[in-house]
């Protein structure tokens, strides 16, 4: 299926590879093709309010972490060298889902059995590009370094009390095939919201662990990700010791229950009075590199506010920036040297019924084929416990399965 949508100049590939969970409702949803596009420039959440509104199909897209100029009195002036606009949604032409090896085909223009021939037909190219790429930090280990340190002092000062740093690794004059690299991330690192999202030019090639927020009815659900710790593969035993020193860690309790408190703010200011709710806390999740701590915080919809109100109460989620949320994000803009983009903003879909389902873009590999820039970044929160050297080391463990596949394509 991933092959065949990868025709089309715009299609979005959400795989959950078959994580059981009571939240999950597809294994698989494919969009492909456009058949009307929403990419505003000004006035972005009120003209996302009024397209939503005239909307009664089916929309996937994303949302840029550098939305938050239009949610607050921010501005990002780095550069950057992907260019996902700061928001985009398109009506699908067709529409895959599979469930309980069940596929269902939805067209617009196309009868679904001629569909189904051309996936079954369709062949995967083998021009893989370079033998590796070589990827280099945009700040030095030493700089970074310097950097926790002072951020760590505008905690100690109370300026804020957590900070999400991210750090950027790139590569120039790259030439990949997206489709092979997104296929060998997710073979060494299939994470349940995982995507292959391709809008003309740009790609994202995304083995994301973690959700931001989705929508089903009126009740809301968001599961930040706060604590990490690399798994021990070699020895049963030892791994579950890891993810026993992992639920116990005090300095990831203390970053994870910030970001639960973060969100249940967040929350509270759309949702019904006393129906905010922490379901889960401190639950610890194993994935195929890491041990992973994951809250999930529920509440219940008040009524009359569409997708725009909860973005704007929302988003960028509290994971990706720390609190309190408009300081940090200035402090993220001071002390980051590349602008974020679609890195930490979000994926997903919106349904005829208005329900949603969103990750949090993290665990990424960006590219533009146009220009041949590849990056990816990644990051972690900083909190009064906070060791620089440490934090620099977790760096590396979420990156580890990106630059794996990165120094042996073939």
């Amino acid at each position: 299926m991933l092959n065949w949508a990868n025709r089309f100049n715009i299609c979005s590939f959400l795989d959950n590879h078959q994580y059981s969970s009571n939240y999950h409702g597809v294994e698989c949803l494919v969009a492909a093709g456009a058949a009307q596009v929403f990419n505003p420039t000004e006035n972005i959440l009120a003209q996302l309010s009024s397209f939503c509104k005239q909307q009664n199909d089916w929309l996937f897209g994303h949302i840029n972490y550098d939305l938050k100029n239009s949610i607050e009195p921010l501005h990002s002036s780095h550069p950057d060298h992907i260019g996902f606009p700061d928001i985009f949604f398109f009506q699908p032409e067709i529409i895959l889902q599979l469930q309980d090896n069940r596929l269902t085909i939805s067209s617009l223009t196309t009868e679904p059995k001629i569909i189904f021939e051309e996936i079954t037909n369709s062949v995967c190219t083998m021009d893989h590009g370079p033998s590796a790429v070589t990827v280099n930090p945009r700040i030095s280990k030493e700089q970074y370094i310097q950097t926790i340190q002072q951020l760590l002092k505008h905690i100690q000062r109370g300026d804020c009390y957590e900070i999400n740093f991210c750090q950027e690794f790139y590569a120039t004059q790259v030439s990949i095939n997206p489709l092979h690299v997104y296929e060998q991330l997710t073979a060494i690192s299939p994470n349940p919201f995982s995507c292959f999202y391709k809008l003309d030019e740009k790609y994202l090639l995304c083995a994301s662990p973690e959700r931001y927020l989705q929508k089903k009815g009126n009740r809301l659900l968001s599961q930040p990700i706060k604590g990490t710790f690399k798994r021990n593969m070699d020895s049963t035993k030892a791994d579950e010791l890891l993810k026993q020193q992992l639920q116990q860690s005090q300095k990831d309790r203390s970053e994870n229950v910030m970001v639960v408190d973060l969100v249940r703010n967040d929350l509270s200011r759309i949702c019904k009075e006393g129906t905010v709710q922490v379901e889960e806390l401190f639950g610890v999740y194993s994935f195929p590199q890491v041990h992973q701590m994951i809250s999930s915080i529920t509440g219940e919809l008040q009524e009359g506010i569409d997708f725009a109100g909860i973005l704007k109460a929302t988003f960028p989620m509290g994971s990706m920036t720390g609190a309190p949320k408009r300081k940090v994000m200035e402090l993220i803009e001071q002390y980051e040297k590349t602008k974020r983009g679609i890195y930490s903003g979000a994926v997903g879909y919106i349904s005829p019924a208005k329900d949603f389902d969103f990750n949090v873009v993290i665990r990424s590999i960006l590219y533009n084929a146009h220009t041949q820039y590849l990056s990816y970044l990644v990051g972690g929160g900083i909190t009064f416990y906070s060791n620089p050297e440490k934090e620099y080391e977790e760096c590396l463990l979420k990156a580890e399965a990106i630059q794996k596949v990165l120094q042996k394509l073939a």
